[in-house]
């Protein structure tokens, strides 16, 4: 039965959380992680107040190909990395173990993670992987995502969750509708494609992590019920 779990490393103790140096003030959101044959290309948001120094220690890295600004909007702007995985420890071991990364969030000390492995054995072996490696690995709450009141927010981040509560409360799904997507994004101070991708990112969590999870523990137990 899959697991969500809430893990916390720090941030010079895995590849990527080096390659993204951040100053004090500094905040990293990753909105997604695209693979890209042998790649996976995470897409994340920086504010404006660490842009340059940022950009300037991540485009000096030399694991990273190159970095693109996508969007800008306010004092928030989206970026692709062409970042190679496979020099990333502690990504390969979530890779490798089939884990799916729900969401992150860096700052300069420490970095969140909140991932979904498909059994508590599978979560087990990610730990052991990494006390291999020597990644101090600190696990927080593990929850079930099958069952209702064992996790707080099935695998959807504050950032996601704030974007759906905004949508729904300000008549986005009405017919007819009674906010649009750019008045979502203004409410929000973000761009209308962070938007889209926020939305699409919580709907996906939630359905994954309720409906098609309930749907595969039932499957489970009927496999198991014995014929008569």
């Amino acid at each position: 039965m899959a697991v969500i779990a809430h893990l916390r490393i720090p941030a010079d103790s895995f590849e990527l959380g080096r390659i993204l140096d951040l100053e004090a003030s500094g905040l990293i959101e990753l909105e997604n992680m695209v693979p890209m044959g042998e790649k996976a290309v995470p897409f994340f948001s920086v504010s404006d107040e660490v842009r340059e120094s940022f950009e300037q220690n991540v485009e000096n890295h030399p694991s990273v190909g190159h970095i693109v600004e996508v969007t800008r909007h306010d004092t928030e702007r989206l970026y692709s990395l062409d970042w190679n995985v496979k020099r990333d420890v502690f990504f390969q071991g979530i890779i490798d173990l089939e884990g799916q990364l729900l969401s992150a969030t860096g700052t300069p000390n420490t970095w969140e993670f909140e991932v979904r492995f498909l059994t508590h054995d599978a979560l087990s072996e990610f730990q052991d992987y990494c006390s291999n490696a020597h990644i101090p690995l600190e696990v927080g709450r593990i929850y079930n995502p099958v069952r209702p009141g064992t996790g707080m927010w099935y695998g959807v981040t504050q950032a996601q969750r704030e974007t759906l509560m905004r949508a729904v409360q300000g008549g986005y799904y009405s017919i007819p509708r009674r906010m649009s997507t750019q008045d979502l994004a203004d409410d929000l101070g973000i761009s209308d494609q962070a938007v889209t991708e926020r939305l699409r990112r919580a709907i996906v969590a939630l359905t994954e992590n309720t409906l098609i999870a309930m749907e595969e523990e039932l499957a489970e137990e009927f496999e198991h019920v014995p014929d008569s």
